[in-house]
């Protein structure tokens, strides 16, 4: 099973549960089921933003961790730095 068939599978299976528990075929309280249940997909939608927002702080926070990754990306913008001066760019 590839890796988008696995998603799709996994997204089919969330999104039949939610319709069954907002077409009231899985009983839960009257309660969870007025006030829950409609603004699910808003907060799954908040929460996975919310979760990508953090990992994309988390990976600029900790790039200077990565000394191999820092090395060579210094290497690249030398080299940039080079190819540009070469062809009559001023670079700071």
């Amino acid at each position: 099973m590839t890796r988008a068939q696995q998603t799709l599978s996994i997204f089919a299976l969330v999104a039949s549960v939610y319709i069954a528990l907002f077409l009231g075929y899985i009983p839960v309280p009257a309660k969870v089921q007025d006030e829950i249940v409609p603004v699910l997909p808003f907060w799954s939608l908040v929460t996975l933003g919310a979760y990508l927002l953090f990992k994309l702080g988390w990976g600029v926070f900790t790039f200077n961790d990565v000394p191999e990754a820092h090395k060579e990306l210094m290497a690249e913008i030398q080299q940039a730095q080079k190819e540009l001066r070469a062809k009559g760019v001023e670079v700071d």
